[in-house]
């Protein structure tokens, strides 16, 4: 009777934890955590009732193989991190040889971070090119309370992190759309960068594109030159709203005629929707309030539903 109680506390020790509700980030994952832990669970299960361990010996936690994985976390190393504004950081990741992530446009990636013995996780979509080689990008902003941004402030280069993916995205392609109309809150800027870069890439595409990026003021626009130049594009338009900004007069020449203080409301989004050259399908990205209100808004100037995609 003592082996098989033994025996029990040694399988009991190696059932597959339930994630906690902080592990999962919310952003509807295919696999999701709880995914993950049910599958691992059914294997367990499976593994003891034919008293095998070696059907265990499969479950792979995390990886060091450096090939992303929506299963398992994979290690990659920082290789520099740059300060973008005061709460606004770009953290670059190494990637072996010329590999690439090879994500589609707008897919996001998954970080897991341990703070204070809780294990976190959270979504960020990379802003450097899905085909760029050697390396990611991710730009983050980091929140005084957020505990995920406590862990991130801590990285330096060669530190390494864990992520896995991809997820999500917004099955982009040439030309399919007539205009694009991107409204972008903060780092909700992230997902609409690879759409941008990829359209200016691609002579054949000429698809239309108004970005509108909303911050709080002009110091806190984020990745400027990367704009500046994408801007230049004879199909390309970007509009600023700054929330706390009152005048555009201490604000550079070159971005006077195409920004707006005050915020985003209905009036402005029906004026810039009667700018666009074409009927626009339209991206949306940033917090939950600000996804609400754009959906509101989209509403009231007649943009269908089926017309918007939110990130």
């Amino acid at each position: 009777l003592q082996a098989m109680s033994d025996n029990e506390q040694e399988w009991l020790a190696l059932r597959p934890q339930e994630p906690s509700p902080s592990q999962c980030c919310g952003s509807g994952c295919k696999p999701c955590i709880y995914d993950v832990y049910e599958k691992e669970l059914a294997q367990w299960e499976r593994a003891r009732a034919m008293q095998d361990k070696s059907l265990l010996m499969g479950k792979k936690e995390q990886s060091n193989n450096s090939e992303l994985n929506p299963d398992t976390f994979t290690a990659f190393s920082v290789s520099s991190v740059e300060q973008l504004t005061e709460d606004t950081y770009q953290y670059k990741f190494e990637l072996p040889g010329n590999s690439s992530l090879q994500l589609s446009l707008g897919q996001h990636i998954v970080l897991r971070g341990v703070v204070n013995g809780l294990e976190v996780q959270r979504a960020y979509t990379p802003i450097s090119p899905g085909n760029a080689e050697g390396y990611f990008e991710v730009l983050i902003k980091c929140y005084e309370a957020g505990l995920m941004s406590q862990y991130i402030k801590t990285w330096k280069r060669g530190d390494v992190v864990f992520w896995r993916g991809p997820f999500g995205g917004f099955p982009y392609q040439p030309n399919k759309h007539g205009e694009l109309l991107m409204l972008a809150s903060g780092t909700g800027l992230a997902p609409m960068i690879p759409i941008l870069q990829s359209i200016a890439d691609d002579e054949e595409d000429e698809t239309f594109v108004t970005l509108v990026g909303c911050f709080p003021t002009f110091d806190k626009i984020y990745l400027k030159p990367l704009l500046q130049d994408l801007a230049r594009y004879w199909n390309i338009r970007i509009f600023y709203v700054l929330s706390q900004e009152t005048s555009l007069e201490k604000l550079p020449w070159s971005y006077r005629e195409n920004t707006y203080t005050g915020r985003l409301n209905e009036d402005l989004t029906k004026t810039i929707i009667n700018s666009c050259r074409r009927k626009p399908f339209v991206l949306i990205c940033g917090s939950s309030a600000f996804n609400e209100d754009m959906s509101r808004y989209l509403k009231a100037a007649g943009i269908e539903e089926n017309s918007c995609f939110v990130f």
